[in-house]
């Protein structure tokens, strides 16, 4: 017995996702919202076993499913014994409670599932304090009776990260005394960032964003030469990058931030100002859009959205249209498979858009370096011509 071997190793996490999508929602589109659900489930290291939806005028305000609906939920989750139960849509304080007195399991929303992944993401100081206080404002009105049934588990898992299983039990005063702190420790790391910012004065500086999982730090690699960190998963960037670059002689400033998703949580874009500031005191904006994803205008529209909620919307932006390869993969399969929706060429999809968004737009491939070179070029004439008009009488921007 003394040699026998334990095994260790946490099981996996089991979830079940549900949607209540409004019945003008076509049935791909509520498939490609499940899809993005499920993307985020396996970023927390979470298995998604089965997913629930049910169409509605609007979901119920007791308990988000109707009756029926909830019950077949209910039962699903106890014969498989299922570890969690995630919705597509913030829950109110009263749905969580009440779902939880019925499922008797973890009730995540996508507010908590993505700043659970911010969490599992945020590398420095500054993006760990600014995820804690979003977490403890989301806290703060779902105290009562929050999680009871952990009491039955052993702890630990997906949205248990930052605060912990201890300070869930803590009364609303504990909770607000943490919120003031993390607003103090915030607002020196603010002061530290301005005083970096404005010894950057002099200099051209320019942001990657985007949606989520498009290719920001592939790019801003190739970019600057540098190893932003970069992987396939969503968020897998969340503290802001910033790298000087020179091209032809022309040096700028690169800024790798933090990508959008729909439905981004209020309290985790009022949390990470002091990152979004990269983006609202950047002199250009490279939009970066996963030209290969079949929703990519509406992703465009979220970042457009988003920039107008942080007031960047009226910034110069360069289109960077990315995943050209996968784009031209999937094309051909669809022309193979002889598909009436075939996407267009990619020729006819440039001469759209440009004369669509009369914006610059450039269509790359990050991962296979395709047209690096067009895009380089279209950047320097923007930030040759931003420091020309900014920066008149200083044609040798100073070192930082």
């Amino acid at each position: 017995m003394r040699n026998q071997l334990h095994v260790t190793a946490k099981e996996q996490e089991t979830a079940v996702l549900v949607a209540v999508p409004q019945w003008r929602q076509t049935d791909e589109k509520t498939k490609e919202y499940l899809d993005e659900l499920a993307f985020l489930t396996e970023t927390v290291g979470a298995k998604t076993l089965k997913r629930f939806i049910q169409k509605l005028d609007k979901p119920d305000l007791r308990t988000y499913v109707g009756k029926g609906k909830l019950e077949e939920i209910v039962a699903y989750v106890k014969e498989h014994k299922v570890d969690m139960v995630i919705f597509d849509d913030e829950l109110s304080p009263s749905q969580v409670r009440n779902l939880e007195r019925e499922l008797q399991v973890k009730i995540i929303d996508r507010s908590l599932l993505i700043l659970d992944i911010f969490a599992l993401r945020a590398q420095t100081a500054t993006a760990r304090a600014q995820v804690e206080m979003a977490q403890y404002q989301y806290l703060l009105p779902r105290l009562t009776n929050l999680w009871t049934h952990l009491s039955r588990q052993r702890g630990g898992g997906v949205a248990m990260r930052g605060p912990g299983e201890t300070e869930i039990e803590t009364d609303r005063r504990i909770v607000r005394e943490k919120i003031s702190l993390l607003k103090e420790k915030l607002e020196k790391f603010e002061k530290q960032n301005f005083e970096q910012r404005k010894s950057r004065s002099g200099i051209v500086r320019v942001s990657l964003v985007g949606y989520t999982n498009v290719g920001k730090s592939t790019l801003m690699n190739l970019i600057s030469k540098s190893d932003v960190f970069a992987e396939n998963k969503l968020f897998a960037t969340v503290d802001a990058t910033v790298r000087k670059v020179v091209i032809d002689n022309i040096p700028f400033l690169l800024s790798d931030t933090v990508g959008f998703i729909r439905k981004l949580p209020t309290k985790l874009i009022e949390s990470f100002k002091s990152t979004l500031d990269e983006i609202r005191e950047s002199d250009l904006l490279l939009h970066v859009v996963d030209v290969s994803h079949p929703s990519f205008e509406e992703h465009i529209g979220v970042v457009n959205e988003t920039l107008k909620d942080i007031q960047s919307a009226e910034k110069p932006v360069i289109l960077v249209f990315n995943k050209t390869d996968l784009y031209l993969q999937e094309r051909e399969q669809e022309l193979q498979e002889h598909s009436p929706e075939a996407r267009p060429d990619i020729s006819d999809l440039k001469s759209s858009y440009m004369a669509k968004e009369h914006t610059p737009a450039v269509f790359i491939s990050a991962a296979n370096r395709t047209n690096i070179d067009e895009l380089r070029e279209v950047l320097l004439q923007h930030v040759s011509r931003i420091h020309l008009e900014r920066y008149p009488n200083n044609q040798a921007p100073q070192e930082w």
